[in-house]
């Protein structure tokens, strides 16, 4: 079996399960299953799936560490992509079905409810995240993609902000996704203040390496 023919294998199965909450739902529409107000529902659940898909996408550095599976990291741009997928239904769910594209009202929305601008914002920040995700971008920004690409985590936060402030008093399930988003980026704050001792703590070994060697006249 070839690299290419496993990497397909390992990879169908991801998009498959990538598309199923798209799948669900245009069937619930189809069938008239998504209770009384079904334009709320595929609101929140195209929400729910984009923020989920920041969250998985923040978990792959972590679990590449944690099991030194480094071909763990082919998955995080599919997951981007899925990200910012669904960020795009979600957006356009609001645009078309709840404000049919009435300018007019939707900034009247925004003004009364701030968190759409929280949620708008989170949105176009993963616009650049999605258009610089090829391997041709990557070749072109290299290690400044990298750099570009943190700006998820700055997606991931305001996402969590726009679901706290749209539930209000049920604040159960934002909450959790908070924990886990900031458990994600305190594991990455650790590993970089780690990193940073680590070149600090080899610098100065360095340093004094040279300091001996002079000494010793060598």
């Amino acid at each position: 079996m070839t690299p290419r023919v496993r990497w397909l294998l390992i990879k169908t199965p991801v998009v498959l399960a990538g598309l199923a909450p798209l799948a669900w739902l245009m069937a619930g529409a189809f069938a008239d299953r998504l209770g009384a107000n079904p334009i709320d529902v595929i609101t929140d659940e195209t929400g729910t799936w984009t923020l989920r898909f920041l969250v998985a996408t923040l978990l792959v550095t972590p679990l590449r560490r944690w099991t030194g599976w480094n071909a763990l990291v082919r998955f995080r741009r599919m997951l981007g992509l899925f990200a910012f997928a669904y960020g795009c239904l979600h957006f356009l769910t609001y645009l078309w079905l709840d404000q049919f594209f009435d300018l007019r009202e939707i900034v009247k929305d925004i003004a009364k409810r701030p968190f759409i601008t929280v949620g708008f914002t989170a949105f176009v920040l993963m616009i650049p995240l999605a258009l610089t995700s090829t391997k041709g971008w990557i070749r072109r920004l290299g290690r400044r993609w990298q750099l570009l690409h943190r700006v998820v985590y700055a997606s991931a936060v305001l996402g969590v902000v726009h679901y706290w402030w749209l539930v209000k008093a049920d604040i159960a399930r934002p909450a959790r996704y908070a924990l886990i988003v900031g458990v994600l980026l305190a594991a990455r704050g650790w590993w970089a203040a780690g990193k940073r001792k680590g070149k600090g703590e080899k610098g100065e070994g360095k340093r004094r390496a040279r300091a001996l060697a002079r000494g010793a006249g060598l």
